[in-house]
């Protein structure tokens, strides 16, 4: 009965609309609900599946919202929802976005070329460990999406880096889930200041690409809480993100986009969430499924989703209130956006400031791991030896959504003539020469891998001896470039070229290193990488490591500035580098030389997959690593590694002094301690808050990051205090017998760190009474993991 009635009215409605047209409401932002009782069902569906890369899918043929074939709603945007241009609902744009906007350079009707800045990638943000500068960043990148017409970016990444070889790692800020939340909150707010808004991803734990449609993430709840949704929930508090996207993948058996529990119960009703939830860009089975888990817009949407909708609706399986939330979510969204607001944009952004920031605040996200004899920056240096395809053909940033259509890429021959450092022109030759060969012959061989929406990185050929003996007398240094790159699609793989050198760039680092070092000259490596590769066998050689990550379409001048003192490095990492890949308790339950890639059981939307055996790392993930991610593990298990997380070297020198900390009544950690700079160069230093905390009954890691602050640039002999304060809740740790964060009594200890190895100053204080904050008992595993035992 309530389905014939429900379909009386719609039909009713729609006969009023026919008719009366000038009695129709028009979207206002304090009229949705009558906006929504006006709609019919078929508009309804419409508006909760998104139109298909940008062009229109017709529904049928009596569609109230049906525009031609073909028409592309926002210009320059990719994606796009639904008009209903009968109720003045417009279409909303979508661009691809982590490292900046990205949609294709060239328009139809118009000779201009649309570029964008590509900015820093995710892991050089978190590197600066500086949430005002990314702040300022993600300002500039929101301007461009709000300057070309576009509503919303599809960003930030901000999955746990729980493995180094997740080819998607670029994208993400860190191993930690403080640090990511932290980090994400500001770029998150950055973007919205231009009101517009973002779509934070990948909702959640979606930390491999191998089999992402449909590889189920199983974990116990603690792993889940604590490291799998602890940065989301920080971000989500802090910042409200406008959309946050839902991942392909499952957690304990249930598909992320059809589980009510994360969808509504945790994100909604638990960390307060009021925006709107869309899928990541495909088309399972389980739309229904979608839409009552509180999936509020099918991306990128297709016909046959508005057809399961109505259906359901009709056949009694989808309630219409089910429907009407949702609907109403996504009308709260587009009042928001500029498109409805009629914001004029001028499709010319200030692409040149944005570079001049691009290249300026990249530099805070460099991490020196190695500087012998303070060889940087360069002194007395005049000419160099460089060397490495990279340096004249720099990595940006990484491939997938996460690149950027920009205008060009500056490489590292030219960013060091600029700061007035010749280059030998018979090395550049050379190499530019070869590259040139290389892209010809993939060109018209075909033997280029195809890599989505990016190119591969050339492998760096046999150095010929004729440019290394005879170079090392009439060149005063020689600087390497190792060039890797990754992106959506694949993971990295534990081969040479990827996390190892090549023979090829073992030979050119010892050759160099040994023929520059006999005439007394020194030797420094720049890493133009996406994520961690192995260093422990090599780092010996060059005199001076300079980690550049993929910092940009400016890469080139932003590193010759910090190789040659322009600017300085004050970058820390953000993950762990480990002495050995199987050192890390992930890497035995990843698929680190698995081929297939990430579409090797891609769904159509029109039939269900084969059945098959069900194959570990592939089809399903075991995070038998619990909480034991990065340095929570090393540092408790006492293993060595070759960089630790946090770790990064200056120009300068900094002492900490005076710690403090107290814990009030409510169990509040406010701790402080100044920095002062002993050295003779100007600087800026990052200092994390470890903490050690009582069990309470639980294994805890040795220290736990609880905070970070940075100081303002600091002049030789300058200091300053920085205080730091930690809520209750973020000390708590989570109790799975009790289905609660909890806070334990007893003695807290603070630990004042450059890095989580280098920790110089502490400071104890006790609370005096536990705390606890209960939570829903959901998203259990169907078997319990088996965990390893660190402690």
């Amino acid at each position: 009965m309530r389905r014939i009635l429900y379909s009386l009215a719609a039909a009713f409605a729609a006969a009023i609309c026919g008719s009366s047209a000038s009695a129709q409401p028009r979207l206002k932002p304090d009229n949705i609900d009558e906006v929504i009782s006006a709609m019919t069902l078929q508009e309804k569906a419409s508006l909760l599946v998104g139109d298909a890369w940008g062009t229109r899918n017709p529904v049928s043929e009596t569609d109230g919202s049906r525009y031609p074939s073909g028409k592309i709603y926002v210009p320059g945007a990719p994606f796009s929802t639904r008009p209903i241009e009968r109720l003045g609902i417009p279409a909303t744009g979508m661009s691809d976005g982590p490292a900046g906007i990205r949609f294709n350079i060239s328009r139809a009707g118009s000779d201009k070329s649309y570029y964008a800045t590509s900015f820093p990638v995710g892991t050089v943000m978190a590197s600066t460990w500086n949430v005002d500068l990314v702040r300022e960043m993600t300002q500039a990148m929101g301007d461009e999406v709000l300057q070309y017409g576009v509503d919303v970016i599809l960003g930030p990444g901000m999955d746990i880096h729980r493995n180094p070889l997740c080819g998607r790692n670029f994208e993400y800020f860190s191993e930690d889930p403080l640090l990511s939340g932290k980090i994400a909150s500001s770029w998150v707010s950055g973007i919205q200041s231009n009101g517009v808004g973002v779509s934070a991803k990948h909702f959640a734990a979606n930390d491999q690409e191998t089999n992402r449609f449909y590889n189920d993430s199983r974990m116990n709840v603690r792993a889940l809480r604590e490291i799998a949704l602890r940065g989301f929930e920080i971000m989500v508090k802090e910042s409200q993100p406008w959309t946050i996207m839902s991942s392909y993948n499952m957690i304990n058996g249930s598909f992320v986009q059809q589980n009510p529990e994360i969808l509504t119960t945790i994100l909604r009703d638990e960390w307060g969430y009021k925006g709107v939830v869309l899928t990541d860009w495909g088309y399972k089975e389980g739309t229904v499924a979608a839409v009552k888990a509180g999936n509020d817009l099918m991306e990128a949407g297709m016909a046959f989703e508005i057809d399961r909708i109505v259906a359901a609706v009709n056949d009694g399986t989808l309630s219409i209130e089910d429907v009407d939330r949702n609907v109403r979510r996504v009308l709260e969204y587009i009042v928001k956006t500029p498109r409805f607001k009629g914001y004029r944009y001028s499709e010319n952004p200030d692409l040149d400031a944005h570079a001049s920031l691009t290249r300026k605040a990249a530099a805070e996200g460099l991490v020196l791991l190695k500087n012998e004899d303070g060889l940087l920056p360069l002194s007395g240096v005049g000419k160099v030896a460089l060397y490495g395809l990279s340096s004249y053909d720099m990595i940006a940033g990484g491939t997938g959504s996460g690149n950027v259509n920009k205008k060009y890429i500056r490489q590292l021959d030219e960013g060091l003539s600029q700061n007035g450092i010749d280059v030998d022109d018979d090395i550049r030759r050379y190499y530019r020469e070869y590259i040139q060969f290389k892209k010809t012959e993939e060109k018209f061989s075909g033997t280029g891998n195809s890599v989505l929406l990016g190119a591969e990185v050339i492998p760096d050929p046999s150095l010929p001896s004729g440019l290394v003996e005879a170079k090392a007398q009439t060149n005063d240094a020689a600087i390497i470039t190792i060039g890797r790159n990754a992106g959506e699609g694949g993971d990295r793989t534990l081969s040479n070229g990827d996390w190892y050198l090549t023979s090829n760039e073992i030979d050119m680092i010892q050759k160099v290193s040994d023929a520059f070092h006999a005439c007394g000259k020194k030797v420094i490596v720049v890493l133009n990488i996406g994520g961690v590769i192995e260093t422990a066998s090599w780092k010996n050689s060059p005199d001076a490591i300079l980690l550049a990550w993929t910092p940009g379409q400016e890469a080139g001048y932003t590193v010759a500035d910090v190789l040659t003192g322009r600017s300085y490095p004050s970058g820390k990492l953000p993950m762990t580098f480990p002495v050995s890949y199987m050192d890390i308790p992930s890497s035995h339950n990843f698929p680190y030389n698995f081929k297939g890639g990430s579409t090797m059981y891609l769904d159509t939307g029109l039939g269900g997959r084969q059945k098959k055996e069900l194959k570990k790392d592939v089809d399903y993930t075991e995070y038998a690593e619990g909480i034991w991610v990065g340095y929570r593990y090393f540092t408790t298990a006492h293993k060595s590694v070759s960089y630790p997380f946090g770790y990064g070297l200056s120009y300068t020198s900094f002492e900490y002094s005076r710690p403090s900390v107290r814990i009030d009544g409510e169990g509040n950690m406010v701790a402080s301690v100044t920095v002062k700079n002993t050295g003779s160069a100007k600087g800026k230093e990052t200092v994390q808050l470890y903490v050690a905390a009582p069990s309470g009954g639980l294994v805890k890691p040795d220290i736990e990051l609880r905070a970070f602050a940075k100081t303002r640039e600091l002049a030789p002999g300058q200091s300053e205090t920085l205080t730091m304060k930690v809520d209750a809740y973020t000390l708590a740790s989570f109790n799975e017998d009790t289905s609660a964060w909890e806070t334990a009594p007893g003695e807290y200890k603070a630990y004042f760190g450059a890095s989580c190895e280098d920790l110089r100053q502490s400071a104890s204080a006790r609370l005096s009474k536990g705390r606890s904050w209960s939570v829903n008992k959901v998203c259990l595993p169907k078997e319990k993991v088996k965990e390893i035992t660190v402690k």
